[in-house]
């Protein structure tokens, strides 16, 4: 007989009891805060992405409409009623083949027919929503937001994130003696500590990495600062360097190093292989000293300084420029504004994930408008900025299978700790947004879609008219993102005066646009010779290629990058020496 029996690895019953007293009382603490929390969601003084004056006027005009149409109302519960039998019916059957929702990829959702019935009863429930919804809404922000609050409470309502319905995390619990449990809520307890009473949900490894020692390792130095940036200029990796130099305006929702993460999938150091010249922008995290800089500020402190950095330690009149995100609509607005001014400093532009037609914005639509707008103007009077995890929680929602309930599955369910990733370490790494500049954006932008407007958005007293654009333009969209539609970056073909390459890559916001050229390439990309109006005739004229679109941004670069010349190196004395090593200090400022 074995040694291992079960009575063996069951659990020290004082240590388990030690541990719940322990976990008892910081249950205690944290019910405190969320309660405080809650208080202040109700009095208004704390933000909410949405409030429930709004959602009931959404629902009550779905539903008013929902009664003029009786018979889709009962066919489709008609429809859900029966196959909802059928899937219990089929509780005892032989197991199936796995289906492709990843919520229910592991073998017992198919293997335990309690779990399997369960999970088929729910798909069922979750399509015959989705049609009755179809059925029912029609285009417009409040049954946008209809459909999207019904799929948030429909995947929350996911066998799969119940202890009793989840045959995996009770095979767990067993297993370990119900110690994963106890894992699950030390988990839940820390995110609720940290969010200060917010489930702020782990989604990678907090002690994975260190900026500077793990991720942005690129070697260079902060030449240059003001009080929204720094300038990072970049040791050379190449014996000559391109003449044109490289500018970086990455998106200042998140830190920079979006562009420098490991080395391995490093947008810098991959243009500085290539041999460019490379600067990058990193903006600084605002406290309520910068909350009346506006859109037009980032521009004259950020871009507009950076240039005529670059063009002093170069000697260069020119320089090409890359903009991320809203980093990219700012380079937009600005090359608008460079137009007017009949200023021919920008010799080309690439700019990654980057809307100018505002006028589908998808499901992030659902928390922006007029009425928004106000609330979030009264949160902001005092502190002068928005808190980072608005938007946060704002972006995960926009996938919330992936990025809120695959992990509240595997932290709290299972008692796991998430795994290092560093595209999860990042995007958790998020910064605080000033009250000027994201009124006027959200604004003029985004609910007055004025960028593509000719003399629509006024910056510095300035007109901005898009189609005045004339450097070389390479734009990049990604099939699959969620946050900048790659419908409303297309535009950018029709709109933009001078020359446009542009390139449809694969997966979303992040992933589609770090997706390195390497042995474990998945994402391909999309070229076309020419651009037809409509997305559809693109999609039916665009040629396929496999592999990462860094190269063929590179090889598009390079012929507007001109001759090779000798190497810039950082300058160790002047006006423009080191002020300190890269990633630099404004990267890991953490404001209080």
């Amino acid at each position: 007989m074995s040694d291992e029996t079960p009575e063996a690895q069951l659990p020290d019953v004082n240590e388990t009891a030690q541990r719940m007293m322990a976990l008892a009382q910081r249950s205690v603490a944290a019910a405190t805060k969320m309660q405080s929390r809650s208080v202040a969601q109700a009095t208004g003084s704390e933000y909410q992405l949405m409030d429930g004056a709004t959602l009931a006027r959404a629902y009550a005009n779905v539903w008013a409409r929902a009664l003029t149409k009786p018979q889709e109302l009962w066919t489709a519960q008609l429809k859900a009623g029966t196959a909802m039998f059928e899937a219990w019916q089929a509780m005892f059957a032989p197991p199936d083949e796995k289906v492709k929702d990843r919520r229910f990829r592991d073998d017992s959702w198919s293997d335990d027919p309690f779990s399997r019935s369960y999970r088929d009863a729910f798909l069922v429930f979750e399509g015959a929503m989705e049609d009755l919804l179809d059925t029912l809404t029609e285009e417009g922000r409040d049954d946008l937001r209809v459909k999207f609050y019904t799929r948030q409470a429909i995947s929350a309502l996911s066998p799969a994130n119940y202890l009793a319905t989840n045959a995996a995390a009770r095979a767990k619990m067993l297993e370990t003696g119900g110690q994963s449990v106890l894992d699950g809520i030390e988990n839940l307890l820390t995110d609720l500590e940290r969010g200060e009473g917010r489930l702020d949900i782990a989604t990678n490894d907090s002690e994975a990495y260190e900026v500077g020692v793990d991720l942005a390792t690129t070697e260079g130095e902060v030449v240059f600062q003001n009080e929204l940036m720094q300038l990072i200029q970049y040791h050379p990796r190449t014996e000559t360097q391109h003449r044109v130099p490289m500018l970086f305006v990455p998106a200042w929702i998140n830190k920079f190093y979006i562009m420098d993460m490991r080395p391995e999938n490093s947008l810098v150091r991959y243009a500085l292989d290539q041999g460019h010249s490379v600067f990058v922008i990193s903006w600084a995290n605002p406290t309520k000293a910068h909350a009346d800089l506006d859109f037009t500020d980032y521009m004259r402190l950020g871009p507009l300084a950076a240039l005529d950095v670059i063009r002093d330690i170069t000697g260069e009149k020119k320089a090409n420029v890359l903009g991320f995100c809203i980093g990219g609509i700012l380079v937009t607005a600005m090359l608008g504004y460079l137009a007017a001014k009949g200023d021919d400093r920008i010799n080309s532009a690439t700019t990654l994930a980057t809307m100018v037609d505002f006028e589908d914005v998808g499901e992030i639509g659902v928390f922006i408008d007029d009425d928004r707008l106000e609330i979030l103007r009264s949160h902001m009077e005092e502190k002068g900025y928005l808190e980072a995890h608005h938007l946060q929680d704002m972006f995960s929602m926009l996938r919330e299978n992936d990025l809120v309930w695959s992990f509240y599955v595997s932290n709290y369910l299972q008692g796991d700790k998430p795994r290092p990733f560093d595209l999860l370490y990042w995007n958790a790494d998020s910064t605080r947004l000033p009250k000027a500049m994201l009124l006027w954006y959200l604004e003029e932008v985004y609910l007055r879609n004025k960028l593509r407007q000719p003399g629509g958005l006024e910056m510095d007293g300035v007109k901005i008219d898009i189609s005045k654009i004339t450097p070389p333009m390479f734009v990049l969209a990604t099939r699959d993102d969620h946050i900048a539609p790659w419908t409303s970056i297309y535009p950018a073909t029709q709109i933009i005066g001078g020359e446009v390459e542009f390139v449809l890559g694969g997966s979303g916001h992040i992933a589609g646009v770090i997706n390195p050229p390497g042995k474990r390439q998945k994402y391909g990309y999309m070229t076309s010779s020419s651009y037809p109006a409509s997305v559809e005739a693109f999609l039916a004229n665009a040629d396929a290629h496999e592999g990462s679109w860094w190269p063929h941004w590179s090889e598009w670069l390079a012929e507007k990058s001109g001759e090779m010349v000798a190497p810039r190196k950082v300058a160790k004395r002047g006006r423009y020496k080191s002020l300190e090593p890269a990633p630099g200090s404004f990267v890991t400022a953490k404001p209080t």
